[in-house]
Parts: structure tokens; C-alpha cells; sequence
């Protein structure tokens, strides 16, 4: 196999973003096939890049396209069946986070992946292939702050994006399943040790639209690790500066800060407003090329017959700490894992 004949399901926002990468940057990547229920994004994916095989029907690709693979970036409800049915029909499957909405679907795909063990299953955690985040994760790994004991970790949207989230609130889990499951695995992956006890706090501060779904638009949660390490993780809907993504691991020797200004570039303004900089605007513009390396990780994974570094169970730990999460701001208690 000189390529990975892939099939996507899911064409909305960040979708599209897969595919384009797929089709155009991914050097052994072919996309193939697309399957979405919106015949207007089927026609994009027809004339945009010249995809010859499209479907309404997720069943109808697995039955009926040639593929080696399957790309799940559907709403995410849909994570969980989507997966399991296409490692059921032998395909290699990459999905977008949250890998499931409850650790019943999640038991599911780790019992699939087991049963089928010489697939590659790949779940998006994209940012731990950002090359900033990496490089900290070397640091971490030799020592370099000692020994870490606290993850700061924030995940901040636009305030412009509210309206589209509201809608998305209904099906997608919530901020802490949808927002912060990023900033769970990274403080699993830096701190090297299992949340044990959760106290999440928040309210609907700026659009009290998302306190009628019983859902926040700004968050916050201390976490305790096993090991004694603490973790706080926070989400924001309403950043009017920009998309403000960022992460903090403190040591026993030093301290490491990752991407704590979001600038979109080096150049700073001096003018009669003072002295200011572009901001990033969305997430993908942030992770751009982190999204690349993950899209060739999976391809290289198949290609080259080896696991990638993250595993269905780093899925179904982001699921139920973001599930904790969740039961702890509705209920205003500490839940214990």
C-alpha cells in the first residue's frame, strides 16, 4: 500500500478542514470518499476536491465505497456508533473528540478496538501534536522543571461563536465534554497519573441562553491526580479578544508556559492606542499545523503497521473526568472518581 484510501464523514466547520488536509496536504493520504447528509456540502467536496465517490448514507460509504480507512468528524453524537460500526467492517478509523458522550458508548469502542487489534484507531486529541506542546512534553519527560505538580489549562472561544454553540450544546454533551476534553488529556499526559477527585464551578455569565440548557458559557475546576499533582482546567464561550488557548505546567525546579498571548504573529503595532498585536481568531488557525501532523500520524500509523500514541482508553478518561466534570457543576458537590 503506497497510500491510505480514506473515506470522511462530516463536513461542517472543522470537517471541511479535515478533508481539505486529507486531499491536499496529506502526502499519503487519498481521499476518496465523502458522506454527509447535506447534499450542499457533498457538491463542495465534488467541485472543491474532486472527490469521486459521495454519500448521504454513513452505511451506504462502509458497504459500498473503496476505502481502507474511515475519518469520523460528524456531530458528536455520532462519534461513538460511527466508529464502532466502521472497525466492525474492517476499516481503520480516525475520530474527533469526544470520542463518546457516555462511558457506556466509550466500553464500546475499547471492546471494539480490542476485537480488532490489527486496525489503527486514532482519537483527536490535536494538540499533543502541536510542536509547542511536544517540545514541553520532551522537557517534562527529561526532567527539565523537575517534577510536575500543577496543570493550568484554559480553552477560549470567541464571544461571536456563542449563538452557533447554543445549538450545538443540545447534542454535543456540554462545555466540559465538548471544551475542555483537550485540556483533561494534557494535564493526564504532562502530570503521568490519573484525576481521582473533581470540583468544577460555573455559570452563564455573559449569555444566560446556555443556563436555560443547563450548560455555562464560562467554567472552571480544580482536579486532584492520584499521585497528589492538582490540575485547574477552564473553558470560556466569550473571549472578545480572540481564541485564546493556553497551558501552564509548574515544577518541582521550574515552570513551563505554553502559547499564553495568542498571537497570530510577531509583529506588534505602536500607534496612539498604545502597543498591541492581531490575535488568533479560531481554534484551527491556532493548531493549523498541529492538525497536519495529526492527519500523517494516522497515515503513517497505517502504512508503517504500528499503534499510535494515543489509545482508546486516553478516549474513555477524557470522557469520564469531563463527565465528572459536568455532574460536579450541576450538583455543586466534589465528585470522587
Amino acid at each position: 500500500m503506497e497510500k491510505v484510501k480514506i473515506g470522511i464523514v462530516g463536513l461542517g466547520r472543522l470537517g471541511k478542514r479535515h478533508a481539505f488536509n486529507l486531499a491536499n496536504v496529506v502526502p499519503k493520504a487519498n481521499l476518496r470518499a465523502v458522506c454527509s447528509l447535506n447534499e450542499a456540502e457533498l457538491q463542495w467536496a465534488k467541485n472543491e476536491l474532486e472527490i469521486p465517490q459521495l454519500f448521504l448514507s454513513f452505511e451506504d460509504m462502509l458497504a459500498h465505497a473503496d476505502i481502507d480507512a474511515v475519518w469520523i468528524a460528524s456531530s458528536s453524537a455520532f462519534h461513538a456508533s460511527q466508529a464502532k460500526a466502521a472497525l466492525e467492517h474492517g476499516f481503520h478509523v480516525f475520530v474527533e473528540k469526544p470520542m463518546g458522550l457516555t462511558l457506556k458508548e466509550c466500553a464500546e469502542i475499547e471492546h471494539a478496538v480490542q476485537n480488532h487489534n490489527d486496525q489503527v484507531f486514532l482519537v483527536g486529541f490535536v494538540r499533543r501534536f502541536d510542536p509547542s506542546y511536544r517540545y514541553a512534553k520532551e522537557l517534562v519527560a527529561t526532567g527539565a522543571i523537575g517534577t510536575p505538580f500543577l496543570v493550568r489549562s484554559q480553552t477560549c472561544d470567541l464571544d461571536e461563536y456563542a449563538e452557533f454553540q447554543l445549538e450545538f450544546v443540545k447534542t454535543g454533551g456540554g462545555i466540559f465534554l465538548d471544551m475542555n476534553v483537550h485540556d483533561i488529556d494534557l494535564a493526564r499526559w504532562f502530570i503521568g497519573s490519573e484525576i481521582k477527585e473533581i470540583y468544577a464551578k460555573g455559570a452563564s455569565y455573559v449569555h444566560p441562553e446556555f443556563a436555560k440548557l443547563g450548560d455555562a458559557d464560562n467554567t472552571v475546576c480544580l482536579a486532584t491526580f492520584e499521585n497528589g499533582a492538582m490540575a485547574i482546567l477552564s473553558a470560556s464561550r466569550t473571549a472578545f479578544h480572540g481564541h485564546d488557548t493556553h497551558t501552564e505546567i509548574v515544577g518541582s525546579k521550574g515552570i513551563l508556559k505554553i502559547g499564553m498571548t495568542p498571537r497570530r504573529n510577531r509583529v506588534e503595532v505602536f500607534d496612539s492606542m498604545g502597543v498591541h498585536s492581531d490575535c488568533i481568531r479560531d481554534f484551527y488557525e491556532r493548531f493549523e499545523e498541529a492538525f497536519i501532523a495529526e492527519a500523517r500520524e494516522f497515515v503513517e500509523s497505517i502504512l508503517e503497521g504500528r499503534k499510535p500514541e494515543i489509545i482508546a482508553r486516553d478516549g474513555t478518561a477524557a470522557t469520564r473526568i469531563a463527565m465528572a466534570m459536568t455532574e460536579s457543576f450541576k450538583k455543586g458537590k466534589v465528585v470522587y472518581m
